[in-house]
């Protein structure tokens, strides 16, 4: 985990923890005497690829450092039916009251995982890369883009700080690809800033546009179809990096990588996926 990320992820495990175990875990300090210790394992219910087990550990430490944490598979690796994450033992009430809290988070990185490998394997051969987009859970991008990566599919920008990104909305209300552009490296001068800039365009004369400002690191080529993006990677010919974003599918990536873009980006990584099974049960 990049050490800038840990504070991100230290509070959403406190808003996890109040929102789930609140002013206290009634059912377990009702049945379990507070000492007693026990162990669990974490079981892999369904294949996939692994991720989110660095945050499992976070969640335990949070809650009772004294748990020890036996682990057995790595962050990014596939899994099978029946495979063993780790094995966590400490008192019982740190368990069961972690318990959730780490399967919710586990179970979402997981499938975010899951669904980018299938993409990154689409791609193979290619030379193109599969990018993640802002569409991501509330609260918990940075983990979701942590799992991107765990899948093999790279990160976009965070958010809106750490990026240019000039869509149709600022080009249109800016007056103008030459308008945005000039702007943009205006702003930059006199904030003493140095950020990427990337900029979408709509049509192949866009393209010629964006060359005649000038200042752009990356053009996106929005909803083109798989002809147009060949002959926008003609037309650039080598001057910057090409994204294709806006309605790409499993089924059709490989097609606009075979175009010669740098980037596929998809928001379907993150906002359309399926959390991977899992449990936390007691062993021996």
């Amino acid at each position: 985990m990049k050490t800038e990320y840990i504070p991100f992820v230290e509070e959403l495990i406190e808003l996890a923890i109040k929102e789930d175990i609140g002013d206290g875990d009634h059912t377990s300090l009702a049945t379990i005497p507070h000492e007693e210790r026990g162990r669990m394992r974490l079981l892999v219910k369904q294949e996939g690829v692994i991720a989110g087990i660095e945050v499992a550990r976070m969640v335990l430490r949070r809650l009772d450092p004294d748990v020890q944490f036996d682990q057995r598979i790595e962050d990014g690796q596939p899994v099978h039916v029946g495979d063993v994450a780790f094995y966590v033992e400490g008192r019982i009430i740190s368990l069961l009251q972690a318990e959730r809290i780490l399967l919710n988070i586990m179970q979402r990185m997981s499938g975010v995982a899951t669904c980018t490998a299938r993409y990154v394997r689409e791609l193979e051969g290619t030379g193109c890369r599969v990018l993640d987009t802002r569409k991501t859970t509330p609260g918990m991008r940075v983990l979701e883009k942590m799992a991107v990566r765990l899948g093999g599919g790279e990160n976009h920008r965070m958010g809106l700080f750490d990026m240019i990104l000039l869509k149709d909305n600022h080009i249109d209300f800016a007056g103008g690809i030459a308008n945005a552009l000039g702007a943009v490296r205006r702003y930059l001068t006199e904030q003493g800033r140095s950020l990427p800039i990337e900029i979408e365009v709509r049509s192949l004369e866009d393209i010629d546009e964006v060359f005649a400002a000038g200042g752009a690191d990356r053009i996106m080529l929005d909803n083109f179809s798989v002809e147009m993006t060949r002959r926008a990677v003609e037309k650039i010919d080598g001057r910057c990096e090409i994204e294709s974003s806006g309605g790409i599918t499993l089924e059709t990536m490989r097609a606009y990588a075979e175009c010669g873009v740098d980037f596929v980006s998809v928001g379907a990584l993150t906002h359309h996926i399926s959390s991977l099974d899992m449990s936390l049960k007691a062993c021996k």
